[in-house]
């Protein structure tokens, strides 16, 4: 059964505010954990217990919307082959690129965040006739909070641990701005 535009909104804003959570607690926690110097392996159990214990509530509370999001999903399968290449691209080329250059992967990941939500939006609006607001809202945040993120990387009077705290707690912030206005749009 077709699921109405609302509802396909409605399960991308729980969606995008579950990411926005997840990485959020995740951020903090793993915050507290450098701080108190905890071994390398926390880091793991923190951000996969996040995500796991937020998309568990998530898939039990809105176990429908699963369906939703699996029709708009499957709009991009009907892309030109190079559309579908690019888009890939754009999501997967920055968080590949971390391998190669890591002391900017606080950077990269906002990068492909970013690039990835803005293609996915263009492309779906011109080959799919959708027009999927929360998705540039992500994509425009995290790219915007690219500059942040180096100034705060590169003054005085901060560091690298600052500016990649910044850059997780934009990425839900991002994610909860694209959230909100999903669950909000009527």
């Amino acid at each position: 059964m077709q699921k109405s535009p609302l509802e396909t909104r409605r399960a991308f804003g729980v969606l995008f505010i579950g990411v926005a959570i997840a990485v959020g607690s995740a951020s903090i926690l793993s915050e507290i954990a450098f701080e108190h110097k905890t071994p390398i392996f926390y880091y793991a159990i923190i951000w996969f217990g996040s995500f796991a214990i937020t998309f568990g509530i998530v898939i039990v509370k809105f176990r429908t919307m699963l369906s939703s999001i699996k029709g708009r999903m499957k709009n991009s399968v009907k892309w030109p082959r190079m559309v579908k290449a690019v888009n890939g691209l754009c999501w997967a080329a920055p968080f590949a690129a971390i391998g190669i250059a890591p002391h900017f992967y606080q950077y990269l990941i906002l990068f492909g965040i970013g690039l990835g939500n803005t293609s996915t939006f263009l492309f779906m609006r011109k080959y799919s006739g959708l027009v999927n607001t929360e998705q540039i809202i992500v994509g425009t945040i995290s790219l915007a909070a690219i500059p942040l993120a180096i100034l705060l990387d590169t003054s005085l009077i901060s560091n690298q641990t600052t500016a990649v705290i910044t850059s997780r707690i934009m990425i839900a912030v991002a994610y909860g701005a694209g959230g909100i206005f999903a669950l909000i749009k009527k």
